[in-house]
């Protein structure tokens, strides 16, 4: 095996986003997360707060969301929903584009709708994910989104919410590898569930990984780990 314990964990962002959770329940989630030492906590916003407190400490970043699920929020409630976050101790901000825009190809608004978010958290010295949403657009969009990203220098491109109708391939994975610049990282979201497939995409150059499944997967690393 080409990876270690703290490697794999390292990739994942443990996924706290479905509406039905109690605060109960994000709470233990954040609990799990600084047990299993993964990469971060990407939590429904108004728990944000509370999940920084719990995460304190330790090395799990706090995280949460912006204009998700469908990015179709003005720019200027984005900003708002990304100096909030930043203010509850947020440090990495996952943020939707504007998926109507993207499909009109107003590239001018997209840019400036990923850059008035990105303004306020790199000047946190924060960091940004923009997530495209892949299964609404094409492959000419895909490398559009990735170039206006590299130029604007955001910290991570991203496939999916995992509230859409698909979520990580191949496919998508290897093109936005290859458009984004290497100081660019990608992350998959959507359909990681086992420990197989995040070992799959960190081969094809993730770097991080949305997961809800992350107690199984790192149960799983484990054992591998102690039977080789």
């Amino acid at each position: 095996m080409d990876y270690t314990y703290d490697d794999i964990a390292g990739m994942i962002d443990h996924s706290l986003l479905v509406p039905t959770l109690t605060t109960e329940q994000l709470e233990a989630g954040c609990q799990l997360a600084r047990e299993y030492n993964v990469a971060s906590v990407c939590i429904l916003p108004y728990a944000l707060e509370r999940a920084s407190g719990l995460l304190a400490g330790s090395t799990v970043q706090p995280s949460t969301t912006i204009g998700f699920p469908h990015g179709g929020q003005a720019t200027s409630v984005k900003v708002a929903e990304a100096e909030q976050a930043l203010a509850d101790g947020g440090t990495e901000l996952d943020m939707v584009v504007n998926i109507s825009k993207v499909l009109s190809g107003d590239w001018a608004y997209v840019r400036r709708d990923v850059e008035a978010v990105l303004e306020p958290t790199h000047a946190g010295r924060m960091k940004l994910k923009v997530i495209f949403e892949n299964c609404y657009l094409d492959d000419a969009q895909k490398i559009r989104l990735c170039e206006i990203c590299g130029e604007l220098g955001v910290d991570w491109v991203k496939t999916s919410t995992g509230f859409g109708t698909g979520g990580a391939t191949d496919e998508d994975l290897v093109l936005m590898r290859k458009h984004s610049p290497p100081h660019v990282q990608v992350k998959a979201a959507g359909g990681v569930r086992d420990l197989d497939r995040l070992i799959r995409v960190r081969e094809l150059g993730c770097t991080r990984s949305g997961a809800t499944r992350t107690r199984d997967i790192l149960d799983e690393l484990k054992s591998r780990l102690a039977a080789s």
